[in-house]
């Protein structure tokens, strides 16, 4: 879906590009600027640090992108940017109920539960930097989207299997309750990453590839010893230790199990230092049983339909999650299966 009325274009003006440091944002804004190049200053932060637009100062002229964060997230912001006579170009995929038209916002939105930041890009730029695309999309859990797009590139399965690698390790990296938390910081790796107009000459030449890579299988090796918190016949919660690794593993692990058992839904709870927990989620059926609309009943919850969270949920309410989600997961799926029991049976 693209609203958008005439925006001004950039000429001179100071530009900001604002981004979240996941796969996605990162490969996202990649393809853009490899096809439009341009200084801008970056703003961008760990996953869920999504607040981001407040974070550009309100002046007229200036010409801001926004990637991969959810405009509802962002909406008061937005406004006061465009009162002030900033033009705005946003991409995004997530929630986004509170969209409005305005003379000086180009919004590219679409929440299909197919669909990345990544691959709007893609649409955007007729293809041209597609490899990326597929990056994106890997990072974002969308293997079939990722598969897709790179069938039509003609790329082997050994080729393949190499991006899915880097969109995994990617969006990894983007786990944290701060960037301290994390092996590089987002910005710096997407100044890396645009040394490299093809991701396959990124994983042979960039030694920020086996930084990544060597991270990764080390926490991952600490998840793997896990056990579940609480299981339930439709998935089960994760709830993992004030470790740095854990919160770096978090989203990673929450997509490895969606990936490993496709009929069941997960969520994965981190601590983080004020003894609150950041939340994933992941449905097995985004239709039926959206992870936003659970993740919204708390307060910082949000996302898409397959991939959601809670930025903070406090201690004294990890039970009543928990409890929320074995209801909501059980019940929405009993309620599609019986529906689709009618249906099989006329």
């Amino acid at each position: 879906m693209a609203l958008s009325a005439e925006a001004a274009p950039c000429g001179t003006q100071v530009a900001y590009d604002v981004f979240n440091g996941d796969a996605d944002g990162l490969c996202a804004l990649h393809q853009l600027r490899l096809a439009r190049p341009r200084e801008a200053h970056c703003v961008t932060g760990v996953k869920r640090d999504v607040a981001l637009l407040q974070r550009v100062p309100c002046e007229a002229g200036i010409d801001v992108t926004v990637l991969d964060v959810s405009l509802d997230a962002n909406v008061d912001p937005l406004v006061r940017l465009l009162d002030a006579g900033a033009n705005v170009a946003y991409f995004d995929h997530h929630s986004a109920r509170r969209m409005f038209l305005h003379p000086r916002l180009q919004l590219e939105w679409d929440d299909s539960p197919d669909v990345c930041t990544s691959v709007i890009v893609d649409r955007a730029l007729g293809g041209r930097y597609r490899p990326w695309a597929v990056v994106g999309a890997f990072g974002d859990n969308l293997d079939a989207t990722a598969r897709r797009l790179a069938a039509a590139l003609g790329l082997s399965d050994r080729e393949i299997a190499w991006l899915r690698t880097l969109g995994q390790l990617l969006n990894y990296n983007a786990y944290g309750e701060t960037v301290d938390d994390l092996h590089l910081s987002p910005e710096s790796l997407y100044r890396t990453l645009h040394e490299f107009a093809d991701p396959l000459e990124f994983i042979a030449a960039s030694p920020c590839y086996e930084l990544l890579e060597r991270g990764y299988r080390e926490d991952l090796t600490c998840a793997e010893a896990l056990e579940p918190y609480r299981t339930c016949g439709a998935g089960a919660v994760y709830v993992l230790p004030d470790e740095p690794w854990a919160r770096r593993i978090s989203g990673t692990l929450a997509n490895r199990l969606a990936t490993e058992s496709r009929d069941k839904s997960f969520a994965v709870l981190s601590m983080r230092a004020n003894g609150s927990h950041c939340v994933s989620v992941r449905s097995a059926r985004p239709d039926a049983c959206p992870a936003n609309v659970l993740c919204e009943r708390f307060a910082g919850g949000g996302g898409r339909r397959g991939a959601a969270g809670v930025n903070a949920l406090p201690a004294a309410e990890v039970d009543t999650f928990v409890e929320a989600f074995s209801t909501y997961f059980t019940i929405m799926t009993a309620r599609r299966d019986g529906l689709s029991g009618i249906v099989e049976s006329k």
